[in-house]
Order: C-alpha cells, then structure tokens, then sequence
C-alpha cells in the first residue's frame, strides 16, 4: 500500500506541501456570563424535508487497504453511515469490476466488491456503486448489475454512471479518464442512455444516476465550443428521460459556505424541471461527494468538523437523499496546527496511520477517528431517519441551529457553536411546539473530544455552548398528544402570477375529531406567517411580491383545535405582471464561472419618456456589478440603478434601449427578476 493514499479527484491532482504551522495562541474563551444570551427560534410548523434513510454516506475506494475491514465496518456504522459509495472517485472510470483492476492505477488487496458488500451489510450502509463510464461500456455495467443483484442477491439499487466527467478535458483541464474520441456532454448524455437501457435491462428496479456540474462551482455555466448550452443543459435535455437521479461534488474550500446551499439545490431543481422533460419530478439529487476542503481552516479538526454537521443537516433539509463524505480513509495532506490541535490535511473520516515523505510527522493510529467522523456521529443521532427538518435560526452569526422533528412527538435541536473564544448561552423559543419542564438529553461533542457526551443538563429553552462545540438537545412534549389529524399532502402551485398563487394539496386523514380546516403557513426564516384558510384543499393566496420566492407549509386543524404536523415544503416563484407599460429581456450572454456578460432590452410600451431610469437589486449578497454601458451605472448596497445615457436621453413608445454589463458573483447566480422603469415594475421576459 502506497505510504499515503491518493484523493481521486480534481483536488488531488494540486500537490501539497507539508507546512509544520506555529502553535495556536491560546487566547482564554470568554464566559457566559460575559457575553449577551444568543436568542434560538425553532418553528415546528415551518417544515422542510423528512432525513432519508440514505442521508448520512460515505466514500471507500479500492486503494484503500482498509475498505473491507471488520473495524472499519464497525467504526462506520457507530457514526450512523447509512451509504457506502464504491469504487471511489475518479477510480471509478478505469475500475473494471469483473478483473479488479484499475490501469494505471493502485488496486489494494482486499477490496474487491464481494469485500465491500460484506462490509456495507455489516455497517449496516445501503451501496451505491459508480459504473465505469471512462474506460468501460454499457455492457460491462450492465453485467456487473446482473452479478450483484441477479447472481449474488445484493439488491444493490443505486448505480452512478461515471464519476466527474465534465473533468475530461472539455473544458480545458482533464483529470478524469475518458477514452470516448467526443467528450462533449451530448456524448456523455447518449452514453447514459444506453448505460440505462443495458443496466435496467439486468435488473428493472434499479435507479440511474448522472454526473452534473455543481452550481457556482467549475465548469458549471460554461459552454464549449459546439455544444448547444451548459453540461447541466444537455445532459438533462438528452438523458433526463432516463435516469432517477441526479449527482453532484462539492468542496465549497472554506468553513462558511452553507449559505449557498439552498439556491445550490433551488436552482438544480429549476434545471431538472426546465430540461429533464415530463415527470422529472421524480429526478432526486445525490451529493456523492462532500468535504469541507480546507487544511488551513482544519479539515480533520474541529473547525472542519463544525462545518461538515452544518452542511449535512442543510443539504438534507433541502431534500438531497445522500451526503457522502470523502472519504473514509485518505491520507496525510499539509500539516497544521488548528486551534490547538493538529491537522492532517487528511480528507478522510479515520487515520491512515500515514507520516509525512521526511517521516518527522505521523497520523495517529490506524482508524483513529477524527473530529468530522464525531459530526456525522452527531447528526445521525440528532436526525434520524423519518424524522422532518423544521426551521431553526439565531441570532448570532458565531452560532448555527438546525431541527427535526420526531414521530413520537420529541423535538431535536443541533447548536454548532463556530466561535473559538467564546462559551455562549443560549435561549431557546419555540413556536408550534411546548417543551416538557425538567431536564432534556444533551448530546456534546467539544474541540478535541474523543467521543460524544450524554448529560442531562440546563433545560429545554437554556443551555451553555462551549466553544467550537457540536450541542443536540433532545426535548420532549409538554404533553403526548393522540388522535391528532394527520399531515396534508405535498403541496403544489398553479396559476401563479405576479400576486397571487393558488396552492393545494391532498386531504389530511382525520384524527380522532374531524378536520375544521387548513392553514396554509409561508416560512420567513423561522418565522411563520399565516397566508390564508380554508374548510377545502385549495386556496388562492393574494398580496404576494413579484419575483419572489415562497416556502410554505399547509396544516390541519380539528374540530378540538388540535393541529397536524405540518405538510412538506412547497417552494414557488412569483413572476411579473403580463402586462405592463415596460418590458424587460435579460440574457446570460457569456458566462465563466464566477462572472457573466449581462444583456438588458428595455422595451418602453407605455407614453414617450424624456428621461428613464431603470432600478433591479441583487438578489444575493455575493453579487456585484463589475462594469455597465448603455446608460449610467451606479450600485449602492445591493441596489444598481442605471440612468439614460445623457446624449440620448428619451425612450419613444415602442423603442427599446438596449443595456449591458458585467457581473460578479461567489456563489450560486439567481438572476435578478424583477425591474423597474421609473417606478414601474415591468414585465420580465
């Protein structure tokens, strides 16, 4: 076995220098006593998605000795790793299953799939198995489907075809393996589709998943030459009828990114919806690969660690059906010292007992877990499966909180403590839900810790986060409650304008008391705020802002007052008027990851304007303009304002001025939806 094992993927190929980081100061955390309470809102009624049973996952690959081992398997499944991926990252397109061989490659013994599956079961982890796209065919997957689960009984159900193959070489830079003569995504598309037909062939229930590009996150929204659109485009346009799922890789490279997650999923979801073709609602989305990627911020440390439970619980709560953390085992990266520990700038969840080329620095022993395997411990036991997330939120930047609701009735909250220096109290305010008296479980993980505590300490609206601390307050009911009605079904949206929206759902199943009526609730952060009722299972809601996106829930209530759990999430956008005395296009001209070339048609179809100005504001924070022409640009916070140019300053009925600009962003592009023309909100094309 090599002396550090490989990361197969675009991140490995960079090489790393070992830095032996100065020691931490050690700076006295302030007490609680010292700092102002941090106020926790948890809305039981805002809800999100319910934990899949495949929600918490990891990578094995076959360069790692260690995959098929009984202390591995065991280690796995004491965090709660529900999925096991295999046969690991880039590997996977040249792995040819049926020899275990992988040209040009390190295959270690005792990982072959025979291995693996033995210790998936024994982990207790659902398989997802990648099929060689890069260096194989239809019919070598088609016959490792029929091995598995015809010949061998291993039901294995999710299969991916190919691992990153937008890094073929496409777009410029090439890591992964492809010896298809087209590279082009409408090739990779094809392929999937006879992948598919072959593979399903074997076994029709299995599902089918293909690669997409990340949102923000290279080669997403460039087009090469030849293609008609993005990689996402037509991969979707061309297999969407084929496949069951989509995947995506993120290595968002530093600790405060969680924030982009939910346009991450929103806007995937709008590509699925917009080019995989008739039900493409079924179409879930995996993050088959996952890790925190910053050595100088701590990747097998405590900040990392931190880090890694946040985005799990909010790329869950946003509906992805698998997180899988790269990897199990790694190996040793650049050195550091990390708030008073040492980083290994290892990706993996346990050591590799690995040392550095000069041997002056070691990994611990073999299987040590570090602190990211403590966070997947922590929210396999905060949100387990069938458990639904709800809103949760605070005050204080330094603190994160996340909820899920239990079908028994209890209440999980999850408090990642990311400040340092400061030990920080907490009050906790519930809505939609009455915490018990008396003393709730708490579950703690601190910075260096070697296991997870239980106590019963504080209560269940105060607790004391120490710092850089993972804290899951379990709290039950006030009182158990029976022969509640039951949740309403998933929502959907019609005949949504620029004000109004009609929402419906299906009925909820009466509790003990009959159902009196509906109430259909909008998420704004933590907060609910009641948009309408009804004795029906429909209601048109009134008064909405243009261009603006909703999150609503619908729950029940009986004829005792008693109400439901709250239904699942519906999320819409509102448009702009039909009609209106402007019109505005705009166009994504040119787009190279993290800039765009913006082109704006102002069309005037009301009076002549001796003068115009047209106002729109960014969406999202990490947005900016870099340059405009056409007019006169301005940005103030996030608001830009472009004034005619004053060497033609009026706009005729019916003419159309026509604007351009550059823009930045940093994270995933909303483009801005809704303009204004002296006022005037217009109708966006």
């Amino acid at each position: 076995m090599p002396e550090s094992l490989p990361k197969m993927s675009r991140w490995s190929r960079v090489a790393s220098a070992v830095v032996l980081a100065a020691a931490a100061l050690a700076v006295p955390p302030a007490h609680a006593d010292d700092v102002t309470p941090v106020a926790v809102t948890v809305n039981a009624r805002a809800a999100l998605a319910t934990v899949p049973a495949t929600g918490v996952g990891a990578n094995h690959a076959i360069w790692d000795a260690n995959l098929g081992t009984d202390q591995t398997a065991d280690l796995l499944k004491d965090a709660g790793v529900k999925l096991l991926r295999y046969p690991g990252g880039s590997y996977s397109d040249i792995y040819h299953w049926a020899d275990h061989t992988a040209p040009g490659g390190y295959v270690a013994p005792g990982t072959d799939f025979d291995t693996f599956m033995r210790g998936a079961r024994r982990a207790g982890a659902q398989p997802m198995v990648t099929a060689n796209y890069g260096t194989g065919s239809a019919e070598e997957a088609a016959a490792w489907v029929r091995q598995a689960n015809v010949v061998k009984g291993y039901g294995v159900k999710l299969w991916e075809i190919g691992n990153e193959n937008y890094g073929n070489g496409h777009y410029g830079s090439a890591w992964e393996a492809d010896d298809h003569a087209d590279k082009s995504p409408a090739q990779y598309a094809r392929e999937v589709g006879a992948y598919a037909d072959a593979m399903k062939a074997a076994d029709p229930t299995i599902k089918i998943g293909a690669v997409l590009t990340t949102t923000a996150n290279w080669p997403d929204g460039l087009v090469a030459g030849g293609d008609d659109g993005t990689w996402n485009k037509v991969v979707l346009s061309t297999a969407g009828s084929k496949i069951d799922f989509v995947i995506l890789h993120w290595y968002p490279g530093a600790l405060d990114r969680t924030g982009h997650v939910e346009d991450m999923i929103h806007l995937t979801r709008e590509q699925i919806a917009a080019y995989a073709g008739p039900g493409s609602e079924r179409i879930g989305i995996a993050m088959t690969e996952f890790n925190t990627g910053s050595s100088s911020n701590g990747t097998n440390t405590q900040p990392g660690a931190l880090a890694a439970a946040d985005a799990y619980a909010t790329l869950l709560a946003g509906g992805v059906f698998t997180v899988d953390w790269w990897n199990v085992h790694n190996g040793i990266g650049a050195v550091t010292q990390v708030e008073g520990h040492t980083d290994y700038g290892d990706f993996g969840l346990l050591s590799s007992a690995a040392c550095t080329s000069d041997g002056s620095v070691c990994e611990p022993p073999l299987n040590t877990p570090f602190a990211p395997y403590y966070a997947l411990q922590m929210m396999s036991r905060f949100a387990r499966p069938g458990d639904q997330f709800v809103r949760a939120a605070t005050d204080q930047p330094k603190v994160v909180a996340h909820a899920a609701r239990r079908p028994d009735g209890d209440l999980a909250v999850l408090l990642i403590n990311t400040s340092a220096a400061t030990s920080y109290p907490v009050t906790i305010g519930y809505a939609g839900f009455s915490p018990a008296s008396g003393t709730p479980t708490v579950l703690s993980h601190t910075n260096g810790a070697t296991s997870i505590t239980t106590s019963a300490v504080g209560s269940a609206t105060s607790q004391t986060l120490p710092p850089l601390s993972l804290t899951t307050v379990v709290v039950h009911p006030s009182s158990v409650q029976t022969g509640l009605p039951g949740a309403p079904g998933q929502p959907a949206a019609s005949n949504v304008t620029d004000k109004a929206a009609t929402i419906s759902w299906p009925a909820a199943a009466p509790g003990r008391r009959p159902i009196v009526k509906y109430e259909v609730h909008r998420q704004v952060g933590a907060v609910s705020e009641q948009l309408g009722e009804t004795a029906g299972t429909s209601l048109t809601a009134g008064n909405l802002r243009p261009g603006t996106r909703y999150a609503v829930n619908v729950i029940a209530r009986d004829a005792g007052g008693a109400v439901s759990w709250a239904s699942p999430p519906l999320t819409f956008t509102t448009g702009t008027p039909a009609s209106s005395s402007c019109t505005v296009k705009l166009t994504d001209q040119n787009d190279w990851g993290n800039g765009y070339v913006g082109a704006i048609a102002v069309t005037n179809n009301g009076a002549p304007l001796a003068g115009w100005t047209l106002n729109f504001a960014w969406p999202r924070p990490w947005q900016s303009l870099g340059s405009g022409w056409g007019g006169v640009w301005t940005q103030t916070g996030p608001d830009v304002k472009i004034v005619n140019d004053p060497a033609s300053p009026s706009l005729p009925t019916g003419a159309t001025a026509t604007l351009g600009y550059v823009g930045n962003y940093n994270g995933p592009n909303v483009l801005p939806a809704v303009f204004t023309l002296n006022g005037t909100v217009c109708t966006t094309q």
